[in-house]
């Protein structure tokens, strides 16, 4: 099945409560002739994007093809938290590439959640940064975690901006008797991400790059001067890089070998008003430690934006249903309140969590898979993947590094066994084991 086709309709945002809040955006045309070009990228969410925008600025001839239109995917649907770190802790980094290594992820990171920031700002974007992400845990054993990681990160890597929250903190700041304490990252925050995904394209339009929409890529036939091909078109490039995450499809088998499609969901209420207080008393953003993480924050206009629930087939289920359960778990004192929207997407996983980056061939470059922690890491990805198209990169070196073991399975068992291991990871939740 095609993931570009099973939930959506041709070149239409999904129903969101982002998408009817989105920044104008006059639909880019259809490649429908022979082009050329010096790169030309498959996948315009915020990977794509960013290293179209930085390869432009370097006064290359960029071409971004994008089956629907920009931030169609998971860029344009998640639940836009900018988190600190990369999407494994440090002490796994530490055990899994030592000390040093993961000062550098670290050091990535860091930089990932300041890029997205300065971009912002650079190009007066239509998105607002609301500093402050909180990590809620559900049992004690969890919040000592919490704590002890929070000490660590300022000990050893000079990072002080993480709260640690008792039971009762946690409880006044998230308006919820549901966990026993957390902490709040002063230094992480959250955006708008449709916003962000329409501000990197217009900044890259800006920059020189041609931005092609309803451009489906049929076909990458690769050699010294790779083919890109397109229902009614083709690009004659010298590079390519693939940022199309969870909507690869088979254009590549060995990216999506350690690479897997899953979906995830998000409702919206109502506006709050005045009881918006009561379930945050700051303009932050939440997640919890549940295996399938539940997270919240409030828009702009105090709608509670929640995601969660699980799914593990192609299609779409029931999301008002899926979302509604692990929404009032946390907030029963919602139960009688409207939701406006409700919504999937599609994003990537890999088997150890950490993102895919990939060097293909000579002049082929990938990276996906950010496993729910891409605002950041993604956008960096585009600005990595543009600095290793012109020359060695450190950056993407590091990243590149990184172990990445194939899913268990082929072909049609590969989809099962990911359902038999999510199912198993959910009752443990349930469960508490």
């Amino acid at each position: 099945m095609n993931l570009l086709h099973a939930n959506d309709d041709a070149g239409q945002y999904p129903k969101s409560y982002y998408a009817a809040t989105r920044s104008d955006l006059a639909p880019f045309p259809q490649l429908q002739e022979a082009i050329s070009a010096d790169v030309c990228i498959i996948g315009a969410g915020y990977t794509g994007l960013s290293a179209a925008l930085h390869l432009a600025q370097k006064g290359l001839r960029v071409v971004v093809l994008e089956a629907h239109r920009v931030g169609f995917g998971a860029s344009g649907r998640n639940g836009g938290q900018v988190g600190s770190g990369q999407r494994q802790d440090q002490d796994w980094l530490e055990n899994t590439m030592g000390v040093d290594a993961a000062h550098r992820l670290w050091d990535l990171a860091q930089d990932a959640k300041a890029l997205v920031r300065d971009l912002i700002t650079t190009h007066a974007m239509p998105v607002s940064f609301h500093p402050g992400v909180a990590h809620a845990c559900w049992s004690e054993a969890e919040v000592r975690h919490s704590h002890a990681y929070a000490a660590k990160l300022a000990k050893d890597y000079g990072y002080d901006q993480i709260e640690p929250l008792d039971r009762s903190a946690i409880r006044s700041l998230i308006g919820s008797q549901a966990y026993q304490g957390g902490d709040l990252d002063h230094g992480a925050g959250h955006i708008h991400p449709l916003n962000f995904a329409i501000g990197l394209a217009k900044a890259a339009k800006d920059a020189g790059a041609q931005i092609f929409e309803l451009s489906e890529v049929l076909a990458l036939d690769q050699g010294p001067h790779p083919l890109v091909t397109t229902a009614q078109g083709q690009v004659s490039c010298n590079h390519v890089i693939l940022a199309a995450n969870g909507y690869l499809g088979g254009l590549n088998r060995e990216v999506a070998a350690k690479v897997m499609p899953i979906n995830n969901f998000i409702i919206a209420t109502k506006p709050l008003g005045a009881q918006a207080a009561q379930i945050l008393s700051q303009p932050i953003a939440v997640a919890d430690t549940k295996f399938v993480v539940n997270y919240w924050r409030l828009s702009e206009d105090n709608r509670l934006l929640f995601g969660g629930g699980e799914s593990y087939g192609y299609r779409f289920p029931d999301i008002l249903k899926a979302v509604s359960k692990p929404m009032l778990a946390v907030y029963p004192q919602l139960r009688d309140t409207p939701i406006d929207y409700a919504w999937g997407g599609t994003l990537a996983i890999t088997l150890n969590r950490m993102p895919c980056f990939t060097q293909l061939a000579p002049n082929i470059l990938s990276a996906s898979g950010y496993s729910g922690h891409g605002v950041a890491i993604a956008t960096l990805a585009g600005k990595l993947l543009a600095e290793a198209t012109l020359a060695p990169s450190a950056g993407f070196d590091l990243m590149a590094s990184l172990p990445q073991p194939r899913f268990p399975g082929a072909g049609g068992l590969r989809w099962p066994l990911l359902v038999l291991a999510m199912t198993w990871f959910s009752l443990r939740d349930k469960l508490g084991l």
